[in-house]
C-alpha cells in the first residue's frame, strides 16, 4: 500500500536550534497514527511542517505523489485543499459565531460558492449554504454537539470546543486529519468517548488520523502505530506494545510501562 503521507528526513532549524532532525515515517491510508514525546520534542513543529506553516530546512514531505514541503513549498491553504486538515493545541475557533457557523465555514473550502457570496446572500450561494448547513449538522451530531449548534463557540465548555474543532476540520472533507492534543483537559469519560469518535471518523468516514497526545492511555488504546520523538529526533517506532516496552521511550518519556 502506498503511503498517504511521507516524512523523508524532515529537518527544520531556527537559527542554531535544530527543532526537528531528519524525521522519517510513512502514514498509510486508514491509519490511526500517534506522534508522542515529552514537551519540546518537536511534535507540533512536525504538524506545522506538514501543514505548511513552517518550511523544512532539508528533507521533504510528500502527500500521495505531491511534494508539499521541500523542493516544492505549498502554502497552508493549498495543502488544506489537497486534503489535510488540522486542529490546534491552542483552540482557534470563531468565538462570536455559533458552533454550526464554525463548521459551515470549514465546508466552504469545497463549495462552488465563496464565503463572500454567502455573506452577501447571493442567490446561488443560499442553496449551497443550506447544503453545507445540513452536512455541518451531521458532523456536529458525530461529535455529540447537535444540541449546541446555535451556541456561540466561546460559550461552549473547553471539551466541547475541542470537539467542535474536529467537526470543523471534518467539514473540509480531508483525507488526513491532524489532531493536536484532542483529549487535553478532558476527564476519563470524555476521553473514552472521544476515542470511540475518532475511531468512527476512520471507520465510517474513511479518514486517516495523525494525532499528538500526552494522555498515554488514550494513545495506546487508540493508535495502531506510533512514532516517538525526543529533542526533535525519532527514538522509536512501532505498535503500542513495542512503544510501551521500549527502554529508550521509558527513559525519555513514559517513566514506566503503560
Amino acid at each position: 500500500m502506498k503511503p498517504l503521507l511521507s516524512m523523508k528526513g524532515a529537518t527544520i532549524r531556527f537559527g542554531g536550534l535544530v527543532a526537528v532532525k531528519e524525521v522519517t515515517f510513512d502514514i498509510r491510508p486508514g491509519d490511526l497514527f500517534g506522534l508522542i514525546g515529552p514537551n519540546g520534542a518537536g511534535k507540533t513543529t512536525c504538524f506545522n511542517l506538514i501543514t505548511g506553516m513552517y518550511q523544512v530546512s532539508s528533507g521533504e514531505i510528500l502527500f500521495g505523489e505531491d511534494c508539499i514541503n521541500g523542493a516544492r513549498k505549498l502554502p497552508p491553504n493549498k495543502i488544506c485543499e489537497l486534503g489535510i486538515a488540522r486542529t490546534f493545541q491552542n483552540i482557534r475557533l470563531f468565538g462570536a459565531l455559533s458552533a454550526l457557523e464554525n463548521v459551515v465555514i470549514g465546508g466552504f473550502l469545497r463549495s462552488r460558492s465563496s464565503l463572500f457570496s454567502a455573506l452577501t446572500l447571493m442567490p446561488p450561494a443560499i442553496k449551497d449554504t443550506r447544503a453545507l448547513e445540513a452536512k455541518a449538522m451531521e458532523y456536529l451530531k458525530v461529535m455529540d454537539l447537535e444540541e449546541d449548534a446555535h451556541t456561540r463557540a466561546r460559550d461552549l465548555p473547553y471539551g466541547k470546543q475541542r470537539r467542535l474543532e474536529i467537526a470543523r476540520a471534518m467539514a473540509t472533507n480531508p483525507k488526513l486529519i491532524l489532531l493536536d492534543e484532542p483529549a487535553a483537559g478532558m476527564n476519563p469519560q470524555e476521553s473514552e468517548q472521544l476515542s470511540r469518535t475518532v475511531r468512527r471518523i476512520r471507520d465510517d468516514y474513511g479518514k486517516t488520523v495523525l494525532l499528538i497526545e500526552h494522555d498515554m492511555r488514550f494513545v495506546m488504546n487508540l493508535c495502531e502505530r506510533i512514532v516517538v520523538l525526543d529533542h526533535g529526533e525519532e527514538i522509536a517506532f512501532g505498535g503500542p506494545d513495542d512503544i510501551r516496552n521500549n527502554p529508550k521511550v521509558i527513559e525519555a518519556y513514559l517513566g514506566e510501562p503503560v
